[in-house]
């Protein structure tokens, strides 16, 4: 097995490597939100250490980090784990930006989520000394996924810790991680978390009403198009510079890639889920959970992918069909001959249509350089929607609803 790994490793710097230079700038980076580190598009999620030795652990990080991987995210409180990290991590540390939990703890042989705060307290520092470091550069606040959760932080002394963190400089940043939709935009709105760690995936987008995916038949039950709060919630983070770091970017296990157990009934591959998600302005990096060398080697040729492979819409068209006349914001539809921002348009007249107009929309849509009353109904849109979206319609729905 050992061997295995090593000559696995041999292949993957091969074949990123190849040309070194080229494989060194083949990695897009983005801002993460308004904190000014920039982080590479494709990061590494710690679950797949759970399975790794220490030297497996090693070989792992030193292949992500030569491809040009420099973001992690740590939820992991096991000791085994943070250790090995730790260790695949000394003497690049800097190389490194760390998202750690705070609010997990290892307990009894498991993972335990909590807001105790003598139990935060000590979880954290032994994040820190376990990874060999001062500090982290985003304080993620571990798993909030229902209103009352929230509400429960608000002045709470497990918040005031995390503030106090962040004041000695032993989180540069914070962030909160949540699989609720309604919760997400709340932490957004509130003006002190500065990134989100979100599940985002062609599958969660169509979850009903904010349901997070662990809902009671909410998988059952996807609607045809993305769910509005979803749509509010990515508009607010781009608009006000929040970094959303994606997790469950393959449906969680894998289960997208998987025709079997997918919930949208047919199989994506790796590249389409990617590129689905890095699609959305607000999205910093695809947090991968990648258990060995291969599963390190398939998210990787993202980076090397055609846009045909990435093309997520060329996968299961009888299954998309069938979900019908529900803009998804893809963009396939573009270029427009009239120069309208089609997608965008239509998400502004979703909000419009869902929430009602408020004056905030009205301002995002009339800074808009063309609008849906400039549509000349020439169908060309039409041809390219994967989706069977009646786009002329809509614009003229959009320009009956803002006015031009």
């Amino acid at each position: 097995m050992r061997k295995r790994h090593l000559y696995l490793a041999l292949i993957l710097l091969l074949a990123i490597v190849g040309c070194q230079k080229k494989a060194s700038n083949s990695m897009t980076y983005r801002e993460l939100g308004a904190t000014g580190l920039k982080v590479s598009e494709l990061s590494i999620g710690c679950g797949g250490f759970e399975k790794l030795d220490t030297l497996g652990s090693i070989e792992l990080m030193t292949a992500a980090l030569d491809s040009g991987m420099n973001y992690i995210d740590i939820y992991d409180a096991n000791p085994k784990v943070r250790s090995n990290i730790g260790a695949a991590l000394k003497g690049r540390r800097d190389e490194m930006i760390i998202q750690g939990h705070i609010g997990t703890i290892w307990q009894d042989g498991q993972h335990k989520r909590t807001r105790d705060l003598e139990e935060t307290r000590r979880g954290f520092e032994d994040l820190l000394q376990r990874l060999g470091t001062d500090h982290i550069e985003v304080g993620m606040i571990h798993i909030t996924d229902s209103p009352e959760e929230w509400a429960e932080l608000e002045g709470s002394p497990f918040l005031d810790y995390v503030f106090q963190l962040k004041k000695e400089g032993k989180i540069k940043h914070i962030g909160v991680s949540s699989h609720n939709a309604e919760v997400a935009l709340t932490a957004a709105k509130s003006g002190w978390i500065e990134v989100i760690m979100f599940s985002l995936n062609p599958a969660f987008d169509r979850l009903c009403g904010g349901a997070t995916p662990w809902t009671a038949g909410a998988m059952d039950n996807l609607q045809a198009g993305i769910d509005p709060i979803r749509v509010e919630f990515y508009d607010y983070c781009t608009s006000h510079q929040i970094g959303v770091t994606v997790m469950k970017t393959f449906g969680g296990g894998g289960r997208l890639l998987d025709e079997k157990r997918s919930p949208l009934g047919y199989a994506l591959t790796p590249e389409q889920c990617i590129a689905y998600c890095l699609a959305k302005p607000c999205i910093s990096t695809c947090i991968l959970g990648i258990d060995n060398m291969d599963e390190l080697l398939t998210d990787l040729h993202y980076l090397h992918a055609t846009e045909a492979e990435k093309d997520y819409t060329t996968a299961g068209q009888t299954a998309i069909a069938s979900l019908g006349g529900d803009c998804t914001y893809c963009n396939h539809c573009s270029p427009c001959s009239a120069g309208i921002p089609i997608a965008r348009v239509n998400e502004l007249l979703d909000l419009a249509e869902t929430n009602g107009l408020s004056d905030e929309l009205k301002a995002q849509y009339a800074a808009l350089t063309k609008h849906g009353g400039d549509c000349t109904h020439c169908g060309a849109c039409l041809s390219r929607c994967p989706f069977s979206v009646d786009i002329p319609s809509r614009m003229d729905r959009a320009k009956a609803m803002f006015g031009k």
